[in-house]
């Protein structure tokens, strides 16, 4: 699998996701800011207490951690053993117990039925293994949980702010549409933001934001 995130890589990089990653997260700056993401922020408000949620493509865990830390159990799962070894260190730092696996979404065993939310931060996936782990994302749920999920749209394309420069790794509401199918459409919309996450994600920057709710 080739997980993209928000940032102005060029493609050649790809050929080794991990290393890429590993690469990345190895940075002493945490290149996506210390501090949640504002749209993921906002939702949890509204959760109920001791939820449990799954955070996919966590990266060094700044959304798991800072979820962890709201009384939320928090499992989260990442490609990079960089960035999962410095998660376990900083969850560790902070005195929050949450489980943290690394593993490829798309070859890791999903569970079914067991998460209240799962929320899906700037994951980017290629087309030939992104609606099946929409699905898994999905299925991840308890009836009446819902995926959180931001990413970016095509018009990203005219920004600089971060993301992937590729077409086919950018979401719009109708390639969300088809990839949770079944599901009930709480909120599905396109804007431009105002990015605030660290170095490599920063700017306004064009977002397709979703929640979807199993029924």
């Amino acid at each position: 699998m080739i997980r993209e995130r928000p940032d102005s890589v060029t493609t050649d990089k790809w050929a080794n996701p991990q290393k890429m990653w590993d690469e990345r997260f190895a940075k002493a700056e945490p290149v996506y800011g210390e501090t949640p993401n504002r749209f993921l922020e906002a939702q949890a408000k509204g959760w109920t207490p001791g939820a449990r949620v799954l955070v996919p493509g966590d990266g060094y865990g700044r959304n798991g951690i800072w979820l962890a830390r709201q009384g939320f159990c928090v499992h989260t799962v990442d490609l990079s053993p960089v960035g999962v070894e410095r998660s376990r260190k900083d969850a560790s730092a902070a005195r929050v117990d949450m489980t943290i696996e690394c593993a490829d979404l798309a070859k890791w065993d999903w569970p079914s039925g067991e998460f209240d939310v799962v929320a899906s931060i700037f994951v980017h996936l290629l087309s030939d293994v992104r609606p099946r782990i929409h699905a898994s994302m999905l299925q991840a749920l308890k009836p009446g949980g819902v995926v959180i999920l931001e990413a970016f749209s095509p018009a990203q394309l005219r920004y600089s702010s971060g993301g992937p420069k590729r077409v086919d790794l950018l979401y719009t509401p109708e390639i969300l549409v088809c990839d949770f199918v079944g599901a009930e459409i709480l909120e599905l919309a396109e804007e431009v933001v105002d990015l605030k996450e660290g170095a490599m994600h920063s700017g306004p920057g064009a977002v397709v934001r979703g929640i979807f709710r199993r029924s």
